[in-house]
């Protein structure tokens, strides 16, 4: 038994009247209908509020989705709500509560206050909740009115993955009452377990490296299912805070949940970190997956999107046998609390639940005011419109600020006197964000708000040693950002969408050009695809061909400098400071220092020119308001992108 459905088919309701999902209205005897909702990235989202636009936002919030979970719940005889992870950190609530207000014993945090509100059964870690340590993490879970299982993250590993000391429970097996489609009460077992991307101990290595280990996901599962199974689980939900990628088996996989679901005894998957939505067309092409039905090798799946976006939804018809209860039929869909219109507009599809909005309304103002604060001033305008396609003011200044940090930081150390070169990122630059997520902070005060929308992330500061040819490598991997375009062709697609904006790193330091025509040396995750690729030309430093066996110090974050997303020359090994300080730390320090900044992008990079040759990028609408004034690079206006974006065209 399976369904398809509208994800809105059974929402209405008439005079009071909501419709039962099938399962519910074809539930005969010892049959039961239990239905599955999902929250996931929520990132400290509770109120439908953008801190850093200062202004509300229907597509975003807890509170939001939380005001349909009556209506959910009531088309089904049995429900159960879970979270996926990745509540604690996000926005700046998030780093008022880890900052400025602090975590004390008996404190309870806001996003767990509006998870209380809203009645959830239970949740799992995603890693940004490693992001404040270890200590905020426990103090911030133990407010929490449900618990949080997470079975792949252990103060002491043992011979096995049963052997482990985990951090939290590994899983939990609740005891529910559900009635069949006769009216009749039943006892189940609901065994829920929990995990997280072992990359944690790198992308959070100073606050887990020593005090925690990570196992791999699939690993990990095969061990404790069967033990689940053995302590009398009816039925096994995995709360997966891993994404849906590749099917291929990998030790150590980032994006496991497709191996994941392919173990035996896992009857469900819910799925997160990737800000997706499942089922969708996202997904068409993944093995092992169907996008249309909602399944991961056949068992039923679902990703909620991320900040509360939309309820992930699975239903399952249970039916029970001698041996306890089996699926015999599911439907997965992923229900949204917004849609966008045809003029690009936003229309909420619900209003926000009033009693999750009170039970956080002090800690939202507190935020507001926190946000609000200024540091300092700008005489130019900071925005990312164009930070994909040429150098950027909004990453610029994260650069300055870095390499102002990281030269005091070595004074009197070994390291003192080497050329410190300084690598960014745009974080705001559209993608799954829309047309509306990016950088925008125009002339006048700078407030923390601005300082957080240039920086999104609590990341703190990193130098690395590399050489030159370690420079060159790290730009190639970067440049992996554009497709390759074919000399004296119009208008070709510029940007690859697989290539995620905080991978595109600029180098202050050095200048060099990009070659378009050239493949890209490096995948989309960083794996060599074409070794004696040469995208990156012209490279100098000081005036001069940068020479490949000279040492450098680069700034950077905890992320990139500890392997994340894999560039060359900072896999973890050439890390020679771990600073105290976040990068947003930094910056706000920097401005304050300047008084005034005067943020200009110098046009340290360019597309090599290729005679003939354009191409198309997409953008924020508001970008036309700057096209004019981007330095060494000729941008026009090329009508309307999709779902709301700009589109732009770069005559090469």
């Amino acid at each position: 038994m399976s369904f398809k459905l509208d994800r809105r088919s059974f929402l209405a309701s008439t005079a009071g009247f909501i419709a039962l999902h099938p399962f519910s209205v074809q539930a005969a005897t010892n049959q039961v209908h239990l239905r599955l909702m999902e929250t996931t990235d929520l990132h400290v989202h509770v109120f439908p509020y953008d801190y850093y636009a200062d202004k509300e936002r229907d597509t975003v919030g807890l509170a939001r989705t939380a005001s349909i979970v009556r209506d959910i719940r009531a088309e089904a005889t049995n429900s159960i709500l879970l979270d996926n992870g990745d509540f604690l950190q996000g926005n700046p609530m998030g780093d008022y509560i880890a900052y400025e207000r602090g975590m004390k014993e008996g404190d309870e945090h806001p996003v767990i206050t509006a998870m209380n509100a809203v009645g959830f059964d239970a949740s799992t870690l995603g890693n940004h909740e490693f992001n404040y340590g270890l200590d905020f993490l426990m103090k911030s879970l133990a407010g929490a009115n449900f618990p949080v299982v997470c079975a792949n993250v252990s103060k002491e590993m043992g011979a096995t993955p049963r052997d482990d000391k985990t951090l939290l429970p590994p899983y939990v097996i609740m005891d529910r009452t559900v009635t069949d489609g006769a009216g009749n009460s039943h006892q189940i077992k609901i065994g829920l377990i929990g995990f997280v991307p072992p990359q944690v101990m790198n992308w959070d290595r100073r606050h887990l490296e020593g005090n925690v280990q990570a196992r791999d996901i699939v690993d990990t599962a095969r061990a404790y299912v069967p033990e689940m199974k053995e302590k009398g689980a009816d039925i096994i939900i995995a709360l997966s805070h891993s994404g849906i990628g590749a099917a291929n088996e990998v030790e150590g996989m980032e994006n496991a949940s497709v191996p994941l679901a392919a173990v035996e005894g896992i009857d469900a998957i819910m799925t997160g970190h990737n800000h997706l939505v499942f089922p969708s067309s996202a997904f068409a092409d993944f093995a092992g997956v169907d996008a249309d039905k909602g399944t991961i090798h056949g068992k039923p799946a679902t990703m909620g999107g991320y900040w509360g976006s939309h309820m992930g939804l699975i239903d399952l018809m249970l039916e029970r046998d001698g041996s306890g209860w089996r699926v015999v039929g599911h439907a997965s869909e992923a229900r949204p609390i917004s849609k966008r219109n045809e003029d690009r507009s936003i229309t909420a599809l619900v209003e926000s639940d009033q009693a999750v909005l009170d039970s956080v309304q002090a800690d939202h103002d507190a935020t507001l005011a926190y946000v609000r604060r200024a540091v300092g001033k700008t005489d130019a305008p900071l925005h990312s419109y164009f930070a994909l396609v040429a150098d950027d003011p909004s990453v610029q200044i994260v650069s300055i600020a870095q390499l102002w940090y990281v030269e005091q930081m070595l004074k009197g150390t070994e390291h003192e006197g080497l050329p410190i070169l300084s690598a960014a990122a745009p974080f705001k630059a559209g993608g799954r964000g829309g047309p509306e997520y990016y950088t925008d902070v125009p002339v006048g005060d700078v407030a923390i708000k601005n300082v957080a929308d240039l920086y999104l992330y609590p990341n703190t500061v990193r130098a690395v040693r590399v050489t030159g040819q370690q420079v060159k490598d790290w730009l190639e991997r970067s440049a992996g950002m554009f497709n390759q375009v074919e000399a004296g062709k119009a208008d070709q697609v510029l940007l690859n969408p697989s290539f995620p904006s905080y991978n595109f790193d600029v180098i202050d330091g050095v200048t060099y050009e990009i070659d378009l025509s050239e493949p890209s040396m490096f995948g989309p995750k960083g794996e060599l695809e074409n070794a004696g690729a040469n995208r990156i030309k012209n490279l100098m430093f000081n005036g001069a061909p940068l020479d490949l066996a000279q040492e450098f110090v680069i700034a950077t974050n905890n992320y990139r400098a500890s392997g994340g997303g894999k560039f060359p020359g900072a896999l973890g090994d050439t890390i020679i400071l771990e600073a105290p300080d976040t990068n947003r730390d930094v910056i706000v320090r920097y401005i304050v220092e300047q008084g005034t900044i005067s943020p200009k992008a110098d046009a340290n990079w360019k597309f090599t020119s290729l005679p003939g040759t354009s191409v198309l990028f997409d953008t924020g609408p508001k970008a036309a308001d700057y096209a004019a004034e981007v330095p060494g690079v000729k941008i026009e206006a090329a009508g309307d992108g999709p779902d709301g974006f700009a589109r732009f065209k770069i005559d090469l």
